[in-house]
């Protein structure tokens, strides 16, 4: 996975949280409101970046904070422009560049999952809550279930699987995980 699928996502998610009608509704799957949702999101994403530009040095030590000042529509900016930065760092890592997390030590197209991910399962929580509409590109949820959930099923809707793989949703005749972790270390 690449800079491009992240900005795919980002691009398909932010179409979507500009037009949520109220950012305080909440989102008990995340335990946040939409506004929350949307600047963890973000947080995800400007982590990544920084994860693999640091390499295997743990930074979770570090804070990034929220701006309790900003609206909703400067977070939704941020989700915007976090996902371009971490695009960027992708489109510049050299393919065997590893980086931390506490699931392994992910390479960039690993870290282009994880944040594909987080988009689109955020995305999909949110869609739910308010009731929208929305379908994530699938050639983007295929990429991230075969990279970070490659023992999930290959027979259901891409997008229903991966909410799935991460505990939101049922796929007839399989349980439903109650835990699951990313496999993005390469």
């Amino acid at each position: 996975m690449t800079g491009d699928d992240v900005r795919a996502a980002v691009d398909e998610a932010v179409a979507l949280l500009a037009r949520v009608p109220d950012p305080t509704a909440a989102v008990p799957v995340m335990g946040t409101d939409v506004a929350g949702v949307v600047w963890h999101t973000g947080e995800c994403l400007h982590w990544y970046g920084h994860d693999l530009l640091m390499g295997r040095v743990d930074l979770t030590a570090g804070r990034y904070e929220r701006d309790p000042a900003a609206g909703y529509g400067r977070l939704v900016t941020g989700l915007s422009t976090w996902g371009e930065v971490l695009a960027r760092v992708l489109d510049a890592a050299d393919p065997g560049e590893r980086g931390f997390h506490p699931w392994g030590a992910p390479d960039p197209a690993g870290f282009a999952a994880m944040a594909c991910a987080e988009v689109l399962v955020h995305t999909g929580d949110v869609a739910e809550v308010v009731g929208a509409r929305w379908a994530p590109p699938s050639d983007v949820v295929e990429a991230v279930l075969a990279r970070l959930f490659p023992q999930a099923p290959t027979d259901a809707d891409p997008a229903t699987t991966l909410r799935w793989a991460t505990g939101r949703a049922d796929l007839p005749g399989r349980p439903r995980p109650t835990s699951w972790s990313y496999a993005a270390a390469a």
